[in-house]
């Protein structure tokens, strides 16, 4: 028991009831039922009553999660998707009276310093891209609810997953350029070792694969105007028949091909038809436009937010995949023959 001018703390009544000060803060903060027994609750109630225990509130906020916080994980600050992701989980989180801190785990600097160890009490839930899966490595058990975005929906992971149907745009952009005549087809694939990326290419793979008499090949690039464009380079002027169209993970991926095809002399799309994922800015910047898939990024971000604040709630999740659509634009056009 606390004695003199000394403020009693959780650990006395922890002392005083016999428990732990994990179970002091669960019976405290309201949040015990299903964890602890209804008689160990009274006793630290009990405990708190006659110590005269008044808990620091901003202290419990920070140790019980309440402080309304949402932690975003995605893997740049510097792409427009991203930040079109951001715009749309905030607004939601605002809707409801949370706050969004943003954790960006950029490719190629390494692990940045894991925000869970000193933030993780004064966060209610996360929210992260599976392309910046490496900064949840820290990140364990039950501690804080977790949506995930762009996963596996297999996975064990996360108490839910939210994706856009990212393998039906795959398919809708292969199948154009099929239905436009081509035959011989190059997937510039994203060289990211990321489980949306893995599906555009099983989704890629299986259209051409309906078709007798198409080919398929693939090549791999940095998401970046010019890893694409030596990747580009690479594949177009190997041997053989040259392919017709591109299918490109990325608008930047895309922005590389038609350097390389410029510098080979091709021509978009007379002879080379080009799409594009996510329908940035930069699809309308190029010349010719591109046909690409567009991805609702802020609003793959707001439901994504949804499915977390549900989860706080006890809710479930809305189910089912974001629809994405095929914007045709003029760098796809009928294959030309000779």
């Amino acid at each position: 028991m606390a004695t003199g001018n000394t403020r009693p703390t959780s650990r006395d009544v922890a002392r005083a009831a016999g428990v732990s000060q994990a179970a002091v803060s669960l019976v405290l903060g309201d949040k015990w039922r299903g964890r602890v027994s209804e008689a160990t609750a009274g006793r630290v109630r009990q405990a708190a009553h006659d110590l005269g225990y008044r808990p620091n509130l901003a202290a419990r906020n920070l140790r019980l999660g309440s402080t309304r916080t949402i932690l975003l994980v995605v893997p740049a600050l510097t792409t427009e998707f991203f930040a079109r992701l951001y715009t749309g989980a905030a607004r939601v989180a605002a809707e409801h009276g949370f706050g969004v801190v943003l954790y960006p785990s950029p490719e190629g600097i390494g692990p940045a310093r894991s925000p869970f160890h000193s933030a993780e009490a004064a966060l209610d839930g996360v929210l992260a891209s599976s392309m910046a899966a490496d900064a949840l490595a820290d990140l364990r058990g039950d501690r804080l609810p977790l949506v995930m975005l762009d996963s596996d929906p297999r996975s064990t992971v996360g108490a839910a997953t939210v994706n856009l149907d990212i393998g039906d745009g795959a398919r809708q952009a292969t199948r154009h350029l099929l239905t436009l005549g081509h035959r011989r087809i190059l997937h510039l694939a994203a060289d990211v070792p990321s489980w949306t990326f893995h599906r555009r290419a099983q989704a890629v793979t299986a259209e051409v694969a309906t078709v007798s008499d198409a080919t398929l090949a693939t090549a791999r690039a940095p998401i970046s105007i010019d890893g694409a464009q030596t990747a580009a380079t690479t594949a177009l002027t190997a041997p053989g028949e040259r392919p017709t169209a591109v299918v490109c993970d990325d608008d930047q991926l895309a922005a590389g091909v038609y350097k390389a095809a410029r510098r080979l002399g091709l021509r978009i799309p007379d002879d080379l038809s080009v799409t594009g994922t996510d329908d940035l800015a930069l699809a309308t910047a190029l010349d010719p436009e591109l046909t690409t898939v567009r991805l609702d990024a802020e609003l793959f971000g707001a439901h994504g937010m949804r499915a977390l604040l549900a989860v706080l709630a006890g809710d479930e999740p809305q189910q089912g995949d974001i629809p994405v659509h095929l914007v045709v634009r003029r760098s796809t056009a009928p294959r030309h023959t000779p």
